[in-house]
């Protein structure tokens, strides 16, 4: 080791010293176990450092600036509002779709006491589901519908409920990856199930499924390639043709639509896409589908079917490992009001927004910038694992910078954090992701940013 860093390291005060001198600094506002720990870490960060190259010597004061920072994040939430300035509207990371006003109300209304599982007109024990099956029925035109936690989560219920100790015949063209590293292959697995491929990556044609069908074949899968595309040289079996084969041959079709839409997103701007009333009217025997994404709700998985088969699901055992909380209830409950009433559901609203509304939002957030902003046509995508193959047409502020990375996540630090995007190396505020009253706050977090 350097002399000089090792001269360094023994210089660090020990954190006993740093207890005694935090008795005069503004971190001896906090509790004595919160001072402890931030300064534990705080100490940690330095020696890291200098092991790391960083040649100068940390003064206590330092240290103590530093635990002060690490004390007052740790009174934050850790989930926090932020401004979405990506221009991907389905954006993971950000939690994916926002929910709409009256879907916030209906959380709020269901955070105390409410009848989860209580029947009011009875009194009498009550079903937590009873307020989303009729609506699933009445906007997808199923006979039944359930729903869970996540997409991946139905998913496996359908598995697990209509396959386990037989065979899945999938095509190997559908045998994607999702978010996380989840794999089709390993579902099927966990549902118990024997996979079985057929066709090649690019081809599959109705009669590969018709010869690989044995004794215990199950369940024909679909899988929508939510998150790619291929092209060119391609063919895939549709599902009128595998509800046919299936009926045939006395099996279940279980149609992994992923995203899954209700509406024609051509309506709102976006691409032909298959619609889970598609998926019904083909006849599936069960459709899955997320609630978080193109529905524009809570985290949540649905499914969708023939009522013989969502009846088998809501008697599986693993329902109950995989039901929902009253909070997720509601919020799915008024968004799918929403869809069924023709409200707006905010995620479809902003893929269709007209150019002249992003142009005027845009206008509005440079004239508050001044000279370093001017707005400029960008792009934006659905996100989320969403239309791969789609863009929208937006348009964005450019912030003129020197070190826009430094800028980007100087805004990370704001007052509402602001996420933006660096393109063509520059700063950029897409409006596609932003409502017209987070301008003023784009602004002052802007000018924040830039000052520090």
């Amino acid at each position: 080791m350097h002399e000089r860093v090792a001269t360094n390291l023994r210089a660090l005060p020990q954190v006993q010293r740093l207890l005694e001198l935090a008795q005069g600094h503004e971190l001896a506002t906090y509790q004595h176990g919160q001072i402890l720990a931030a300064l534990r870490v705080a100490v940690e960060e330095a020696r890291a450092a200098l092991l790391a190259g960083a040649g100068d010597p940390v003064l206590p004061t330092a240290l103590l600036d530093r635990a002060l920072a690490l004390a007052r994040i740790g009174q934050m939430p850790r989930l926090n509002r932020v401004i979405n300035a990506t221009g991907i509207i389905l954006h993971t990371n950000l939690g994916r779709a926002p929910l709409a006003p009256e879907a916030v109300s209906a959380v709020v209304a269901a955070a105390g006491y409410c009848n989860l599982e209580f029947d009011l007109s009875t009194g009498a024990r009550g079903s937590r589901t009873a307020g989303i099956e009729p609506l699933v029925r009445e906007v997808t035109g199923a006979e039944a519908g359930l729903a869970v936690n996540n997409c991946a989560a139905a998913v496996l219920l359908a598995l697990s409920g209509l396959a386990a100790g037989g065979e899945v015949i999938v095509s190997r063209g559908e045998l994607v990856e999702i978010g996380g590293g989840f794999r089709i292959p390993d579902v099927i697995q966990q549902g118990g199930a024997k996979l079985i491929e057929v066709g090649t990556t690019n081809k599959t044609r109705l009669a590969d499924y018709s010869r690989a069908i044995t004794p215990v074949t199950r369940v024909l899968l679909k899988v929508h390639q939510s998150n790619f595309r291929v092209t060119g040289f391609t063919e895939e079996t549709g599902l009128h043709e595998l509800a046919g084969l299936a009926g045939e041959r006395g099996l279940l079709l279980i149609h992994d639509l992923g995203s899954g839409t209700v509406h024609d997103l051509r309506a709102h701007g976006g691409p032909s896409e298959s619609t889970v009333q598609d998926s019904v009217a083909a006849g599936v025997d069960v459709v899955a589908f997320s609630g978080d994404k193109l529905l524009g709700g809570p985290q949540s998985g649905l499914l969708a079917g023939r009522a013989a088969s969502i009846d088998m699901l809501r008697r599986h055992p693993l329902l109950r490992a995989l039901r929902l909380d009253k909070l997720t209830l509601a919020a799915l409950e008024a968004t799918l009001r929403l869809h069924r009433d023709g409200g707006i559901v905010p995620a479809l609203a902003m893929m269709s927004q007209p150019r002249p509304v992003l142009q005027a939002r845009a206008e509005r957030l440079a004239h508050l910038l001044g000279p370093v902003a001017s707005p400029e046509p960008t792009t934006g995508f659905a996100g989320g694992g969403t239309l791969p193959d789609a863009r929208i047409d937006s348009v964005g502020v450019t912030v003129a910078v020197d070190a826009p990375e430094r800028v980007k996540a100087a805004l990370r630090d704001g007052a509402p954090p602001v996420i933006a995007r660096i393109a063509d190396g520059r700063l950029l505020l897409d409006m596609l992701t932003v409502r017209d009253d987070e301008v003023p706050e784009i602004a002052a977090c802007v000018r924040q940013a830039l000052a520090s």
